[in-house]
Formats: structure tokens, C-alpha cells, sequence
């Protein structure tokens, strides 16, 4: 099964951007299809595949953190290619 996730990482700390960049190098080092943005990075893949890397990946960035909140949508189909109709 396909599926996109959207990843918003908000360490709530003063020194915030170390965590995020680690944060989103070892997304991209995954070899998942990611693509990002200023608010948030997608993750496209297997469900079974991008769940592991998500999981500890997550577990990671939040041992890195005082205090942080991770947002997560997540969508059952690969959304990489959408474009808007309008």
C-alpha cells in the first residue's frame, strides 16, 4: 500500500534549526521520495517502509529535543505527482 505523509518537526526551544536539519538529512538519507518546502517535508513510499523510517527517525529527533511537537498527516495513495487543476 502507497501513502504521503506530511511532516512539520517544532522543537519548542531557542536553538530549534540543528534539530529540524538533522531532522530532514536523515529523511532525505533514507532514499524514501521526499520533497520539501519551507513548512513542512512529504515522504512518499510503502506504507511498511516509510512507517520504519519514520518511527526512528522520530525517536531520534526527539531524543535531540527538550520539548518538541511533530506534526503528521498522513494520505493512503502516493501523492508525489499531484497538481492542481485550477
Amino acid at each position: 500500500m502507497k501513502i504521503s505523509v506530511e511532516l512539520t518537526l517544532t522543537p519548542l526551544q531557542d536553538e530549534y534549526e540543528p534539530a529540524i536539519i538533522h531532522f530532514i538529512k536523515k529523511i532525505r538519507a533514507s532514499n524514501l521520495k521526499t520533497l520539501e518546502n519551507p513548512l513542512s517535508t512529504q515522504v512518499y513510499g510503502d506504507y511498511d517502509e516509510v512507517m520504519h523510517v519514520l518511527t526512528t527517525e522520530i525517536k531520534e529527533a526527539f531524543e535531540l529535543i527538550e520539548r518538541g511537537l511533530l506534526y503528521m498527516k498522513i494520505v493512503k495513495s502516493d501523492r508525489h505527482d499531484y497538481e492542481p487543476h485550477f
